[in-house]
């Protein structure tokens, strides 16, 4: 019998916390389960492996990431979508590094297809991507160059990787230019490639 009070959603959101406290890596059934003082056993009413316990934080995750993008591209296009888009997936990254760690994990295909979180972040990342006229494969090139550039700064922010004293501020507004100039003056992938 379920222990009185403890739901999916609960164990989920749990685990939420406890990625960002302990790291994506760390997170385990037994720690949920300690987190809420009962034996692993009463969490297998719930969540079936670690790895299911992953992945509806990852499907938890984006759903909350993706209304944060929504939120910080809504009525803007260009470089207004650009730096509202780039702040809020900085600001989710660093303030949620299990989180965040666990929406950049390439999901199984049925859970994948089924996370509506994770589909709204890709269409808003190409919708933010299309303000700047790019069409495919331009689009798909751009959008790898804009996500990588974002996880990495993020990635690198979140363990305090920047060891300069540059204010990391000043930093990300200056790349955010340059990426926007990069984006409006895009080369096109139907040229020949040298």
């Amino acid at each position: 019998m379920p222990r009185q009070g403890l739901t999916s959603e609960r164990v989920s959101a749990a685990a939420a916390d406890l990625a960002d406290a302990v790291g994506l890596s760390r997170l385990t059934v037994a720690a949920v389960a300690r987190h809420f003082g009962v034996s692993d056993a009463a969490l297998y009413t719930h969540v079936r492996s670690r790895e299911a316990l992953i992945e509806q934080v990852a499907v938890r995750a984006a759903a909350v990431f993706a209304d944060n993008l929504a939120l910080a591209v809504a009525g803007r296009a260009g470089r207004q979508a650009l730096v509202g888009f780039a702040d809020a997936y900085r600001t989710f990254a660093v303030a949620h590094p299990g989180q965040y760690a666990a929406t950049q994990l390439q999901l199984p295909r049925e859970v994948g297809t089924r996370s509506t979180g994770h589909l709204r972040m890709i269409e808003l990342s190409y919708a933010m991507l299309r303000g700047y006229g790019l069409d495919e494969p331009d689009l798909t090139d751009a959008m790898r160059f804009v996500r990588s550039t974002f996880h990495g700064f993020a990635s690198l922010e979140t363990v305090d990787g920047f060891g300069h004293p540059r204010d990391l501020d000043e930093s990300w507004s200056h790349i955010l230019d340059a990426v926007h100039t990069a984006l409006s003056n895009w080369p096109s992938g139907t040229k020949e490639r040298r």
